[in-house]
């Protein structure tokens, strides 16, 4: 065992190797998005399962997500109304018919609380832009609506945008 760490750390420290564990990083990558957003705006595509940071010149940061499930799904524009670290979370109406057994707040930190490291509320609803602590959820139709990013990445996000920015969701 400690000739394959050796090993390892050798090839890491000749730049061919990168140990870095799965997620540690946010995930963002530059990329190139047609339409006309400004500099800011906050696009979330959900058939594609992405989030967007518009850099502006037709250029943003990607990220994946999570969005809502089928029947749960919303287009439309808002904007950031609330930015929380480690938010506890009180289920809204429509979550607590569903699951009637859930406690009224949930508190932070939480291996059950859905909000991961940070959220933000959008105007308007019950919705979020948050972390989640089921990373494997990323990517797919899973939510009542809010959008879901791996920690790293909405740490990241939540350090680029103020309340207020807007935010687009299209299908």
């Amino acid at each position: 065992m400690r000739a394959k760490i050796l090993f390892v750390a050798a090839l890491a420290a000749l730049g061919g190797f990168a140990f870095t564990p799965p997620r540690a990083l946010a995930a963002a990558d530059v990329v190139v998005v047609n339409g006309n957003y400004a500099a800011g705006t906050i696009l979330v595509r959900t058939g594609e399962r992405r989030l967007y940071l518009m850099l502006g010149g037709g250029q943003a940061l990607r990220y994946p997500v999570g969005v809502g499930r089928a029947g749960m799904q919303w287009a439309g524009t808002s904007t950031i109304d609330g930015k929380y670290i480690e938010p506890a979370w009180s289920p809204p109406e429509s979550i607590r018919r569903e699951n009637p057994r859930l406690p009224d707040v949930i508190p932070s930190g939480s291996p059950h609380n859905p909000m991961g490291v940070a959220a933000m509320t959008l105007a308007g609803g019950e919705y979020a832009i948050h972390g989640t602590n089921d990373p494997a959820s990323i990517g797919h139709f899973v939510s009542h609506g809010c959008v879901r990013m791996y920690n790293a990445d909405i740490t990241d996000l939540y350090e680029r945008v103020g309340i207020g920015t807007t935010v687009v969701v299209t299908r």
